[in-house]
């Protein structure tokens, strides 16, 4: 019969005290050992007459377990290696689909550059607009002999306030001006007030996109109490892709005379004519024509005025800190060429410095600083590079506040 583990446990326990009673049954009396001997024969017969453990049984019962734990073991370790095959084969396929991501991502942002960049080059600048950025890095951070204050604000429902006023550090004259905007974008109108210490009063009536997509037509309209002078300008511009024209009507005690414009683009090249029409005198008093080439750091330019003055222009983007421009022009029957280098450094987000120097050895410097947050500083002089002990220098302030 056999016996589980328990019962065979139970069976050497009591061998172990049989021992223990015999071996201190030798310092007991006589009679003591007599009794243990019964004892032990009672102990030793129950014990006969117990099954003893099969030892081949429990060897196979060890077994068993043992080939069950091996076999739980290996099935983990398969669960495992399967589950570390699925996490393999998912991670690949995580990295395939993360590179498809990517892949799609920089193929739209390639797109989205691409589109933008047609737009943009779609509808070409006005001509007064052609090598703008050129004259950018010319003219702005720069404001000699003049001490300047510029103050900007908007109230919530979208009205608009500048303020500007200068005073001239050669003259001593000191000038302002005040201007209001307003703009109803829901019906494309923007409504402007103006007014100097020349004691001028101007009002501007813009309404843009409501006609006709690309039409913008603007009614200007100035008069001097003082002197009684009126004038009056009727702008009309039109834009699409690959066309920009424009012709303005302006009415004054002089006549009227009639501007018009014309820029047309494709790939980025571009070509303008410009003419102003006096009715008083009845003939073209303006003929100009310029060619340029644009793309988003690359910008050439050269114009022709009147067909005696002539001019170019080249503007380069660095990087992202640094603009230069060179300028060039030159007037037939003179020859004296006028040139010119200037270059715009953007120390950091708050912080630019500006230079530039011309052939006639006038060197012009301007540091522009953001103090903070709508507040913004400007430092200029113009110095005399033939001159410079001899003094006559011009320097120049600028604030500008925003809020």
């Amino acid at each position: 019969m056999n016996l589980d583990g328990g019962a065979a446990r139970k069976i050497y326990k009591t061998s172990d005290n049989e021992n223990e009673s015999s071996t201190s049954s030798d310092n007991e009396p006589q009679s003591d050992r007599s009794h243990m001997n019964g004892s032990d024969k009672e102990l030793s017969i129950s014990s006969d007459n117990e099954p003893q453990p099969d030892s081949s049984q429990m060897n196979e019962d060890s077994n068993s377990k043992v080939v069950s734990k091996g076999s739980e073991n290996d099935s983990e370790n398969k669960g495992d290696s399967d589950r570390d095959v699925i996490d393999d084969k998912q991670g690949e396929s995580d990295d395939e689909s993360n590179s498809k991501v990517i892949a799609n991502g920089s193929e739209n942002d390639s797109e989205n550059k691409g589109q933008k960049q047609a737009e943009i080059m779609a509808v070409p600048p006005t001509y007064v607009d052609l090598g703008k950025s050129a004259r950018d890095v010319f003219t702005k951070g720069y404001g000699f002999g003049v001490i300047k204050l510029d103050l900007k604000t908007k109230s919530e429902n979208g009205l608009e306030f500048t303020s500007t006023g200068s005073a001239n550090t050669e003259t001593s004259k000191v000038a302002g001006s005040l201007e209001t905007k307003y703009k109803w974008a829901e019906h494309g109108l923007t409504f402007t007030e103006k007014w100097n210490t020349d004691n001028t009063l101007g009002t501007e009536i813009t309404i843009e996109d409501q006609l006709a997509k690309g039409l913008k037509l603007t009614f200007d309209s100035s008069f001097s109490p003082n002197t009684g002078k009126k004038s009056g300008k009727v702008k009309t511009g039109y834009k699409c892709d690959h066309i920009n024209l424009g012709c303005d009507v302006n009415y004054d005690i002089n006549g009227t005379a009639i501007h018009g414009a014309a820029v047309v683009g494709y790939e980025g090249w571009l070509a303008g004519y410009q003419m102003t029409f006096e009715a008083g005198r009845n003939r073209i008093t303006q003929s100009n024509f310029a060619v340029g080439f644009k793309t988003d750091e690359f910008q050439l330019h050269t114009n022709v005025n009147d067909g005696t003055e002539f001019g170019g222009s080249i503007y380069q983007k660095v990087n992202d800190q640094l603009e230069t421009a060179v300028n060039l022009a030159w007037t037939a029957g003179n020859s004296n060429t006028r040139f010119g280098i200037a270059a715009k450094y953007q120390i950091d987000p708050d912080a630019s410095f500006s230079a530039k120097v011309n052939n006639s050895s006038l060197v012009g410097l301007g540091y522009t600083q953001t103090l903070k947050p709508g507040i913004k500083l400007t430092l200029s002089a113009l110095l005399d590079g033939k001159n410079i002990n001899a003094g006559g220098h011009k320097l120049g302030l600028g604030l500008e506040f925003q809020a």
